[in-house]
């Protein structure tokens, strides 16, 4: 007979704080034809792992083409959008971790990360598939698991790449901002001022200029704006409305008002930007 033991030896520091860190939910998403996804941001970090298909991620400013086995990571409130490609639908499995960020090295991107995962694809798979599988079921102490399986798949993901996680506690959305935020996403396309934005928030509308500032990044009116214009590239990619049609679909004021608007947050003008996405196919 013959036996062999193995002694752990001074077990090291876990990357995840179980005090501070929390998987919030799990979601799988396939995509069919042609998809558009307003950006949108979160308070939580979340991690996208591409199951199959092709597709883009824009994060903020910077577009990224992802493929099977690229995992996205995106740290909170980070604006955020996912597109798929009709010829190769977009499959992906998303997490979204409370208390937990990546950290940029010197001279990185502290927004996002991105890494691919081919030669650890069927291990980093098994995780996350075991996680919808707890979350799906709900067996008896599933949330135990999967905070189990949140910290092993931290781990496994640190030994294949150089990036670091960093726990950081969780900053609240304050509800009046929330609220604000979740209207404008829902009816930016219609007549918005900010004091009706004030009167669902209950609150005055300088003080709500000032804690939504502080918040986003950015005044309730320049994120409306944001949204306008957003919406506005798409269809001037994918349409023939004419300037003056959109600018009345988006609710500016003029045609002239909304070429300033898109020129101010795109750098170029509308016209220019319908241009380049013709001569790209789109």
């Amino acid at each position: 007979m013959s036996s062999q033991r193995y002694d752990l030896s001074h077990p090291q520091t876990s990357p995840v704080d179980r005090k501070a860190t929390r998987l919030l939910y799990v979601s799988t998403a396939k995509y069919g034809g042609d998809w558009n996804s307003l950006p949108h941001t979160h308070a939580c970090t979340e991690l996208f792992y591409v199951v199959g298909g092709l597709g883009q991620f824009r994060i903020m400013d910077k577009m990224l083409a992802v493929r099977p086995d690229d995992l996205v990571i995106v740290n909170p409130q980070v604006e955020h959008t996912e597109v798929s490609l009709n010829a190769n639908p977009l499959e992906y499995i998303v997490l979204g971790v409370e208390g937990l960020e990546f950290a940029a090295s010197e001279g990185g991107d502290g927004r996002y990360t991105l890494f691919n995962f081919r030669r650890g694809r069927q291990e980093l798979l098994t995780l996350f598939h075991d996680i919808l599988s707890e979350i799906d079921r709900k067996p008896a102490g599933y949330e135990i698991v999967c905070q189990d399986l949140l910290e092993v798949l931290v781990v496994k993901l640190m030994r294949q790449t150089d990036f670091s996680l960093t726990v950081a506690p969780q900053r609240r959305s304050s509800k009046e901002c929330a609220a604000v935020k979740r209207y404008i996403d829902g009816h930016f396309k219609e007549s918005v001022t900010l004091d009706m934005l004030a009167g669902i928030a209950h609150v005055n509308k300088y003080y709500l200029v000032h804690t939504f500032s502080r918040e986003y990044g950015v005044s309730p009116i320049n994120y409306l704006i944001s949204r306008r214009v957003e919406e506005s590239r798409y269809l001037l990619g994918h349409t023939d409305h004419t300037l003056s049609q959109i600018a009345q679909m988006m609710n500016f004021s003029s045609p002239s008002y909304f070429s300033q608007s898109f020129r101010k947050l795109t750098g170029i003008s509308p016209m220019e930007y319908r241009r380049r996405q013709r001569a790209q196919g789109g």
